[in-house]
């Protein structure tokens, strides 16, 4: 598992942040770490085009067509890559060895950055696809995805939702959840290729769902960091504070360092611009 965590800092999956510039949120607030994880499709310029593959599958295909043309080139990036097919073998294993699959009817992705993983795991575990669009439409594919059609009435499956990532299981709430339950279905299970350790998985539990994840953002994996070299001790130090107490942390940073809001607000960058006005205009940290 060591070798798999270093993948994490590899891809630039998990990225921390140079000692006193934490990274800005699109909520306004602010981190000293921020998740890509789809880059662990091997590296971030692979994520990328991927993304960008996607999106234009989503203009000019219709939707039962996209599974079997994402799954043409996931499997052939798992044939061609290394970093990718280390995380998706090790993403089989967990699964296989942490749910009984013979509990499970189906196994579900969102886009876009779910079906980073969950294609292939249907693909590799031998269970149907159901894959889930922003707008809550599904289809659902043959395991080896040579046939997708209209999801039918999912009434008593059980379905095992995977994603690349879980913060506060909002895309849950918002769609996966409610997508499969419109169907009559149930999704029983969550596996998550990084929980950010940020509450999703409590909340999932409260809504009856098993939540598994294979990387979690804690202290083990900051040591692993400074381990590396990748940190110092201060960053280090500032990682683990963040954990016990986000808010807090951040503000006694803003506190502290009254230029990086200034700089942020007359930055080049019209993201960090509006990030930091969302911040000073929400008083997101009661400055």
């Amino acid at each position: 598992m060591n070798d798999l965590t270093s993948l994490l800092f590899k891809t630039n999956a998990f990225q921390i942040c140079k000692e006193n510039e934490p990274f800005w949120l699109t909520s306004g607030t602010i981190s000293p770490y921020y998740n890509n994880t789809h880059f662990l499709y091997g590296s971030p310029e692979a994520a990328q085009e991927l993304l960008h593959f996607i999106d234009i599958q989503l203009e000019t295909t219709s939707k039962d067509s996209i599974p079997a043309n994402l799954f043409e080139k996931v499997l052939a990036q798992y044939q061609n890559n290394q970093i990718y097919k280390t995380v998706i073998d090790h993403l089989k294993t967990f699964i296989e060895t942490t749910v009984d699959l013979s509990s499970i009817d189906y196994i579900s992705g969102g886009e876009r950055r779910d079906w980073f993983f969950s294609i292939l795991m249907a693909y590799f575990l031998k269970k149907p696809h159901i894959t889930i669009y922003k707008n809550l439409s599904t289809v659902v594919s043959t395991y080896d995805f040579k046939e997708t059609t209209s999801t039918p009435k999912l009434t008593n499956k059980r379905i095992l939702h995977i994603t690349d990532l879980i913060t506060i299981a909002s895309s849950y709430l918002r769609a996966w959840i409610p997508a499969i339950e419109t169907l009559d279905g149930k999704i029983v299970t969550s596996i998550a290729v990084v929980d950010r350790m940020q509450n999703g998985s409590q909340i999932l539990t409260e809504h009856g769902i098993c939540s598994l994840t294979l990387f979690q953002i804690n202290q083990t994996l900051f040591e692993k960091a400074k381990e590396l070299n990748i940190i110092n001790e201060n960053q280090f130090n500032m990682l683990n504070k963040y954990t016990e107490n986000p808010d807090k942390c951040m503000r006694e940073f803003l506190l502290e360092h009254p230029e990086f809001l200034e700089n942020a607000l007359h930055s080049d960058d019209p993201k960090t611009v509006k990030r930091a006005k969302t911040c000073i205009e929400q008083n997101l940290y009661d400055l």
